[in-house]
């Protein structure tokens, strides 16, 4: 006889389980539906320039923390060579101090009107009296000479731990900014990654274009350099177009951008300094309107700078992946200041 028993229920378990399941499945596919699309080649290249602004300011505050090390590691030795010969000086006037203390025993042992008394030559004696005088006088002043001694090495030894102090927190801010210029320029790799090849070599080739008609718009201009100077370190930076941006590299076969300014302005003849926070207070504060070739040009918060090449174009070294190119100022990013040397 056939059994008729009743089909067995799912356990509530199983249903809570099924349940979840399905309505993750749901949500996942809602989220795919609405996932951010990926972004375009121009979006890509907007963000990565962003990017490449704000290493470059982290790089300028690294070059600085690096020239300001390098300073103080030289003040540092030189106080320390300081306070080495002072201590030799120290220890020199002490051991004579010590040769003439001696000497004061040896002739001042006994009362001086018992040495008179039974001196058998009155002259004699005063003759030594008259040396232990001068012997006295000189202890005197070799003690003064000691004295004065123990506090130049005292300042001098602070001096130089302030400095340490000092050193102690321009490494800090070398790490920190090194910290920060790596961190966006491991964030630009990423997004550069999201484009294909063909893609990254079409951003290259444009960008190429456009420095080469930027260099053409500069011989149409035809403009009349700031100086002889100006127009020379334009001349020597002209040299370095397609050499590559490596970061805190001065020359001659690569750059960063105040390496370049720097390196064009010394074959020119002009020594100026390191980075663009402190190139911008070098020579004559002057306005955009009154720009002429060889003037430097400062960007983004003076994070950037480059030389003015005439008709609203500028020389410079633009960032890492780059070469050192012309480029309308209007795509470098926002005008700061500009300097005449």
């Amino acid at each position: 006889m056939a059994s008729h028993r009743r089909p067995k229920q799912p356990s509530r378990t199983r249903v809570t389980v099924l349940t979840a399941t399905a309505a993750a499945a749901v949500a996942l596919t809602s989220q795919a539906a609405h996932a951010d699309p990926k972004p375009t080649k121009s979006e890509v290249k907007a963000k990565v320039d962003k990017l490449y602004h704000e290493a470059e300011e982290s790089t300028e505050k690294y070059n600085g923390a690096k020239e300001q090390q390098q300073k103080l590691e030289k003040q540092i030795g030189a106080l320390q060579d300081k306070v080495a010969r002072g201590q030799q000086e120290l220890n020199t006037l002490r051991s004579g101090l010590g040769s003439l203390a001696a000497a004061q025993y040896r002739s001042g042992g006994i009362d001086p009107s018992v040495q008179l008394f039974l001196a058998s030559d009155p002259d004699s004696f005063l003759d030594e009296a008259s040396a232990l005088d001068q012997l006295t006088a000189k202890q005197t002043e070799s003690l003064e000479k000691i004295q004065e001694k123990q506090r130049a090495l005292a300042q001098q030894r602070k001096e130089a731990q302030d400095k340490l102090g000092d050193l102690v927190d321009v490494r800090k801010a070398l790490g920190e900014n090194k910290r920060k210029f790596q961190g966006k320029l491991a964030e630009a790799q990423r997004l550069l990654n999201t484009l294909t090849a063909a893609e990254r070599e079409k951003m290259r080739q444009d960008d190429q274009r456009a420095s080469r008609a930027a260099g053409d718009r500069v011989d149409l201009g035809n403009e009349v350099p700031a100086s002889a100077l100006g127009a020379a370190a334009l001349q020597a930076a002209d040299t370095r177009v397609g050499k590559p941006y490596v970061r805190s590299a001065t020359g001659p076969n690569s750059f960063d951008c105040s390496g370049l300014t720097q390196w064009a302005y010394a074959q020119a003849g002009a020594q100026i300094t390191r980075t663009t926070y402190t190139q911008i207070n070098q020579g004559t504060r002057i306005a955009r309107s009154q720009l002429k070739p060889g003037d430097l040009v400062f960007f983004n918060n003076t994070s950037h700078v480059g030389l003015y090449a005439g008709n609203n174009t500028v020389l410079h070294a633009p960032y890492p992946g780059a070469y050192v190119r012309y480029e309308s100022m209007n795509t470098i990013g926002s005008f700061q200041a500009a300097v005449r040397i």
